[in-house]
This record gives structure tokens, C-alpha cells and sequence, in this order.
């Protein structure tokens, strides 16, 4: 038991006070672990657009004071009660997604989505007594995702905490628990292309580059890049893209572009931006018979998607994925046993690193649309 356990920590935290405006480093209390949740001590962790999109308090209801984050790695400091898989000391990886392992989506060999533990960007407190763990000098402080990893120290519910090998070196490994897992898994377990194969990935992002390493170690032979922004791609030949086509050039549909580069259109194709337009493209984009598209950006709302109902009758397959079809406590130890084992490179994701107390740069350079991704190590 660690000398901590049952009492409140007091440790620094970057809470964000308003919609916008600089995070500020603050003192705050992290109270102890209740039934089914652990306290965590987050050695690493990183920024992924979804803290910037919340952060900026885009087109939904804005909840401050808050802690965000949710790309981390860290060792469990205590466990409530009735925590059986986890012990302290062991390392994990916060997801903002769980795996309750007693709902019909958990007990399936075909679905993530948890009931008890999906996401859900609206609450700010603990499932178990709908209350935070973070205070400052009695103000509550909003949970983000139910990870709140900007912070020294935080609460997770057991079931959002994959325990992960060891020796894998924390300070990678952090950024597996969210965009980069989500874009390999949407390849190798929903695309699944097959050896020698066409892959088009739409959007050269993070998520995007990490669908097109899928596409790398699924052997595909070409892998075509789709983005605005031909500044990437440069940074995507590291990932195997070997073809590149940016819509701006051309005065025709993307997928028709792709179909004739292709003789009719990709084995596979990866939609990573969210846009409607480049998901419809993505999907009319597959060839006939056997194509497959896979959706894993995030739309708005109340966006609508149209295609004519004969691509879909000529035998094209269009499917959705929820963070790579990867169940957190289950999967993601062997997607970190695969950077192990030499078979995923991460380290080509990683383009910046600051210390805690600079967090803040992590931020402009997300929003500058500098690198990929920074870790910011939460002992400096």
C-alpha cells in the first residue's frame, strides 16, 4: 500500500478557468478513490484535438472549471474497493473509453462501445456519487473525459485503465491511448486490407498518418494520401504513404480522381476528418465489388450523408469505428506489446516535448497546426 492511500494529495494541475484562455497551473486536491476507481499518478501525457476542440468550447455546452486530458501514461498510486485487475504500481494507460466487462457491448466479440463506459464529453464528475475528485480550497473542479490527466495526479474508474507491460517506456507509449490507437485500429481491425492492396487515407493528421501505418503493416502496396494541406505530405512518406492527391488541385470529385489513378477505385479507403464531403468521397471511392470504406472522424451532429443507393447495392461496404474497435483493458496491452516488438513505430508521431510548466506551447502548436504530437512530461 503506498503511503498516500486513503489520503487527499495535494499536487499541481493545469486547470483551465474559461473557454480559450491560457491553462494555469494551480494547486489542487485530489481526494482518494472511491468503489471501482484508482488514483493515478500520470507520469506523461499529451495533447489530441479533442481537449483543444473542448477547450475552445466549439458548438457544444462549455463546462468550467475544468481539467482536461486524456493521452496519458502513469502507475497506479491506490485502488478503492472492489478494484480486482489493478494493483499499485502497476503502469497504465487512461482511455476515455472503458470496458465494464459485464454489458452485452463488452461480453460481444464485435463491439467496444461499453454502456457504463462510453464516452461522454458532458459530465465533469465521478460516475459512483456524481461528484469531482479535484477541488481547489473547496471549489470543485470539472473531470474532462473521466481522465483529467493534466494533472499531477487524478481518479479513473477502473474499467477506463489498461495495465500495460513495464518496460515499455511511458514516455511513448502515452500517445496509444487515444488518436494513434484509434487510427491503427480502424485499419487493422475494420479495413483489414489485405497484402498488396490500395489504401486511401483522407486526412494526414495523426489519426490519419496512424490509419496509414496500418495500411504500412498490413503490407499494402500503395498507400495514396488525401489532404488540403500538401504540407504534409512530406511528413506522410514516413508512414508508408506513397501517393498523394490534394483535392484543390483538381476540378473534378476527389473520388473520381482516386478511381482513375486506380482503375476503378481502392481495395480500402479511411475517412480521418470529420468532413462530410471527404467521407462521401471516401466511401464512392472504393471499387465496386469488394471495396471498403471505414469512417473515424467525428462529424458534426447534425451533418447528413448522401450517396446514391447503387454504390451501395454494386457491393461497396461502408462501416464506422469507435476508437479503432480496440477494447481498452483487453486490446491495448498488445498494441503496446506491438511497439515492443518493433512491429508499430511510434516515435514518429512524437514531434515536440515540453515540461509541464509549459503546457501552454502544446497548445499554439496545435493550434498553429505545428507537428503531430507533444508530450509534456509531468515531472518537469
Amino acid at each position: 500500500m503506498s503511503s498516500t492511500a486513503g489520503l487527499v494529495i495535494h499536487c499541481k494541475a493545469a486547470v483551465a478557468w474559461e473557454a480559450g484562455k491560457p491553462l494555469v497551473i494551480e494547486m489542487v486536491e485530489v481526494a482518494p478513490p472511491q468503489a471501482m476507481e484508482v488514483r493515478v499518478k500520470i507520469k506523461y501525457t499529451s495533447l489530441c484535438h479533442t481537449d483543444l476542440y473542448f477547450w475552445e468550447a466549439k458548438g457544444q455546452t462549455p463546462l468550467f472549471p475544468r481539467i482536461f486530458g486524456h493521452e496519458a501514461s502513469g502507475i497506479v498510486e491506490s485502488v478503492g474497493e472492489e478494484v480486482e485487475h489493478l494493483q499499485v504500481g502497476d503502469h497504465v494507460l487512461p482511455v476515455f473509453t472503458g470496458e465494464c466487462g459485464d454489458c452485452a457491448h463488452c461480453k460481444s466479440e464485435e463491439s467496444n462501445m461499453c454502456n457504463l463506459l462510453r464516452i461522454n464529453t458532458d459530465r465533469g464528475v465521478m460516475l459512483s456519487d456524481g461528484k469531482p475528485r479535484f477541488s481547489i480550497k473547496g471549489t470543485p473542479i470539472n473531470h474532462f473525459l473521466g481522465t483529467s490527466t493534466f494533472s499531477e495526479y487524478t481518479v479513473v474508474h477502473s474499467g477506463c485503465l489498461a495495465k500495460i507491460n513495464r518496460l515499455a517506456p511511458l514516455d511513448k507509449v502515452c500517445i496509444l491511448s487515444c488518436g494513434i490507437s484509434t487510427g491503427l485500429g480502424a485499419t487493422l481491425n475494420v479495413a483489414k486490407p489485405k497484402k498488396g492492396s490500395s489504401v486511401a487515407v483522407f486526412g494526414l493528421g495523426a489519426v490519419g498518418l496512424a490509419a496509414a501505418e496500418g495500411a504500412r503493416i498490413s503490407g499494402a502496396s500503395r498507400i495514396i494520401g488525401i489532404d488540403r494541406n500538401p504540407k504534409r505530405f512530406e511528413e506522410a512518406k514516413k508512414f508508408g504513404v506513397n501517393e498523394f492527391v490534394n483535392p484543390k488541385d483538381h476540378d473534378k470529385p476527389v473520388q473520381e480522381v482516386i478511381a482513375e489513378m486506380t482503375n476503378g477505385g481502392v481495395d480500402r479507403s479511411l475517412e480521418c476528418t470529420g468532413n462530410i464531403n471527404a467521407m462521401i468521397s471516401a466511401f464512392e471511392c472504393v471499387h465496386d465489388g469488394w471495396g471498403v470504406a471505414v469512417l473515424v472522424g467525428v462529424p458534426n451532429k447534425d451533418a447528413v450523408f448522401m450517396t446514391k443507393p447503387i454504390n451501395v447495392l454494386n457491393e461497396r461496404t461502408l462501416k464506422g469505428t469507435f476508437f479503432g474497435n480496440y477494447k481498452p483493458r483487453t486490446d491495448l496491452p498488445s498494441v503496446v506489446d506491438m511497439y515492443m516488438n518493433k512491429e508499430l513505430e511510434v516515435e514518429k508521431f512524437i514531434t515536440h516535448r515540453v515540461p509541464f510548466s509549459e503546457i501552454n506551447k502544446a497548445f499554439d502548436y496545435m493550434v498553429k497546426g505545428e507537428g503531430l504530437r507533444c508530450i509534456i512530461s509531468m515531472e518537469e
